[in-house]
This record gives C-alpha cells, sequence and structure tokens, in this order.
C-alpha cells in the first residue's frame, strides 16, 4: 500500500502489549476526519505491524493490523502508541521496528505520539533536541535521552507538546486519554476549524472529567534495572 495524490495516509505501527486506547483513540478522531474533509479526498488510517497477524493489546483485546510494515512505505503523519513496560523494552531494542520509525519520519509531515510512544520515537533518535513529554511515570526516563522534557505537575498536565524544528512538526501527548485532545487538536490544524469542530461534535467529546486526581510526583524510570 502506498499514498497518492489523493490520500492523505496516517500510521499507526502496532506491537505486542501496546495500549489499547492509545491506538483507539485517534483511530476514531482521524477516522471522523476522513469524513468530514471532502477537499482533501481520501484519508486512510492503518494500523500496520511487522506481519498482518493479531496483536494483542495490554489489556488483552486483539487488533488485526491492516498491513505490514514494508506495505506501508510512507505516510503523512505517524502516530506512535505506548505500550506496557515489557513491551517498550522489546521494540526499544528492536531495530527493525526503530528503522521503520526512521523511514516512515524522513517523509512524513507530522511524527506524533502518546504516552510511552514517545520513549520509542526517543529510541530511534527522532526527539533528539526537541521538547517532548510523555506519561507522567516515563518522564524521567525520557530525561535520559537528549531531549527537552516538559513535563505536567499537580492537576493541569500539559496534555500535548509541539515543537516545530525544520522537517516535520513533533507532537508528543501525555498519557493514555491525552490521545483524544491531542488527535482533536491534529484533526484541528491538519484539516482546519470546521473540520474540527465538526468531529468535536459528532465524537461528542467535551471533556468534563467528574473529579481532578492529582498528577504523582515520582522519581527513577519504570524502564531502569531494579
Amino acid at each position: 500500500m502506498s499514498s497518492n495524490a489523493r490520500s492523505f495516509v496516517i500510521g499507526i505501527p502496532v506491537y505486542q502489549g501496546v495500549d489499547l486506547m492509545d491506538v483507539a483513540a485517534p483511530r476514531e478522531m482521524f477516522s471522523w476526519m476522513g469524513e468530514n474533509w471532502s477537499a482533501q479526498g481520501t484519508v486512510r488510517v492503518l494500523c500496520v505491524a511487522e506481519r498482518v497477524e493479531l496483536v494483542t493489546t495490554r489489556d488483552g483485546f486483539r487488533i488485526l493490523p491492516d498491513a505490514t510494515f514494508c506495505q506501508v512505505p510512507r505516510v503523512d503523519l505517524l502516530w506512535v502508541p505506548g505500550g506496557d513496560v515489557d513491551a517498550l523494552q522489546r521494540e526499544m531494542q528492536n531495530q527493525a521496528f526503530l528503522g521503520h520509525l526512521r523511514a516512515w519520519a524522513r517523509t512524513a509531515r507530522w511524527v506524533t505520539s502518546v504516552c510511552e510512544g514517545a520513549m520509542l520515537l526517543a529510541a530511534a533518535g527522532l526527539l533528539t533536541g526537541y521538547q517532548a513529554t510523555t506519561h507522567w511515570n516515563f518522564l524521567h526516563c525520557l530525561a535520559e535521552y537528549p531531549v527537552e522534557v516538559i513535563g505536567g505537575d499537580g492537576y493541569f498536565p500539559r496534555f500535548w507538546v509541539d515543537d516545530r524544528k525544520p522537517g516535520p512538526v513533533r507532537v508528543t501527548g501525555a498519557g493514555i486519554s491525552a490521545g483524544l485532545d491531542e488527535a482533536l487538536e491534529l484533526v484541528r490544524r491538519i484539516a482546519g476549524q470546521a473540520v474540527g469542530d465538526q468531529v468535536q461534535q459528532v465524537t461528542q467529546y467535551y471533556p468534563d472529567p467528574p473529579f481532578l486526581a492529582p498528577t504523582p510526583d515520582l522519581s527513577g524510570c519504570p524502564l531502569d534495572p531494579a
């Protein structure tokens, strides 16, 4: 599969142990962008993996990828989801996986992640010198890379951080549910305010949390050896 002049291709690389909401939330938002962005033509949102076989998420849900990495040589927007600790440690050492991230980033207009997906971008060298954020529990892990880490404090975390150096824009999101806010903001930036409004309306996403729990202030990195 490859993009053409009338396609805007969004690639979401998935792997065993990936976080379900990191994949499902943006997949939903971006698919509605395609329904409402008629001026662009085709918007394709593809879950891609090393092989087209069932991927089991961290919580046991199963996803069948749309295509293999090699079948999608380029994307316009790369969205990298997070996963459990074992999955992250495995994929951060998986040179084939990291190589595909680098290849997509060379031609993508947007290089993005949510939650611990920032760790995979950092391991691929794609956040070097950039501002970025991730799930609060992994901020110290991200700080082990040459990245300017932006963290949320207390009750008001930063849901996403963007950095516009030369080349594709980097947008990194905080933990799990931040992918909803981040993806909706990307819809607005890519397709315009009117389409962003339509996607917000059709998904009825008007966040009003019933309570506000503080973000813990932790030290150390869950990925470090005990």
